[in-house]
């Protein structure tokens, strides 16, 4: 009995690609398929699996508003002495925000697998059962328990804080940036090369996140959406700069004045390797943003940087030291 429940797996649906169908009155995909519907395409190799299908709707329509449901849910079923571990079907637009998400906020060793696929069931070459058999064999490895969410698609595993999506429309479009993978299922073996070593755990104490906005820099920035994002109810910035996470001189006006209105702003990077650091002394340069009380997201993109200062702006008393150190971890 103890092998049965040991090998019993949870999929919660959210939607996303991997559960789309084509129309055939419009010639357009759209969500249709439920998780029964993804298990019965895998086979009777998927095993004991609980579904619950969460919602059914694109990834471009999932955000906090979801997520303050679905990692409870996630967190409950990893807490089950049945549940070996869970799954989560997912669109690819925005998985890697929600892995970031689930990641932070889920605590369990078991493992907690996010997958989607790049082709909808219409397609010949259909690559949503597939992955979520490849979701499901982490769920019962003992060699996946302890690496926090993983993110798993085309055969390749990733950790969720360093997952991005780097193609539209290829299946191996989830890449690790210059970490690398973190391993592999190829048939039966699994294997992991390396193990996630920043880890952050930031509790949700809320149903209702603070609002943070993202606002690029680009050539001739002005600053005005800096103030805009305060203007229209921002508690939190992040700055998409260039490069090591620099910005322009209206931009850093706008930004020190925002902070000296207690707005909390995080510089992040438009670039995907290399991060945050300082070593100019230009205005607008993340020397001097941060020398104006901004704080550096190291690593973290933009879209992640924000989730972590939402779950930081949960705590009223939050400190610039404190949300330094965050990014520090």
């Amino acid at each position: 009995m103890a092998t049965v429940a040991a090998q019993r797996c949870a999929l919660i649906t959210t939607g996303g690609t991997i559960v789309t169908r084509v129309d055939p009155a419009t010639g357009l995909a759209m969500p249709v398929l439920s998780g029964q519907d993804l298990l019965q395409a895998v086979g009777e190799e998927a095993g004991d699996v609980e579904v619950h299908d969460f919602c059914r709707v694109p990834s471009p329509h999932l955000g906090p508003q979801q997520w303050v449901g679905l990692a409870p849910l996630a967190q409950s079923l990893l807490d089950r002495e049945d549940i070996a571990g869970v799954v989560v079907s997912h669109g690819t637009a925005t998985l890697e925000e929600t892995a970031w998400f689930l990641d932070l906020t889920v605590r369990s060793d078991k493992p907690l697998v996010v997958t989607g696929a790049q082709r909808n069931a219409s397609a010949r070459d259909f690559d949503g059962p597939r992955n979520l058999l490849t979701a499901l064999k982490l769920c019962r490895a003992p060699a996946a328990r302890g690496h926090g969410v993983l993110v798993a698609l085309n055969e390749h595993v990733n950790a969720a804080r360093e997952a991005t999506k780097t193609h539209t429309v290829d299946v191996e479009t989830f890449q690790s940036g210059e970490w690398g993978y973190l391993g592999s299922v190829i048939n039966e073996r699994i294997s992991f090369h390396r193990t996630p070593m920043r880890r952050l755990h930031l509790p949700l104490r809320s149903p209702e996140l603070p609002r943070v906005g993202i606002v690029p820099m680009y050539a001739g920035a002005d600053g005005a959406l800096v103030r805009a994002a305060v203007a229209a109810g921002a508690r939190g910035i992040v700055i998409e700069a260039v490069a090591s996470g620099h910005v322009n001189a209206a931009m850093h006006e706008a930004i020190a004045l925002v902070l000296q209105q207690g707005v909390p702003v995080v510089v992040s990077t438009r670039i995907p390797r290399g991060g945050t650091r300082v070593g100019y002394g230009f205005a607008g340069s993340s020397a001097l943003l941060v020398e104006a009380g901004a704080v550096l997201s190291g690593d973290l993109s933009p879209w992640k940087a924000r989730i972590v200062l939402m779950l930081a702006l949960q705590d009223a008393s939050l400190r610039r030291e404190a949300l330094a150190s965050l990014f520090d971890t």
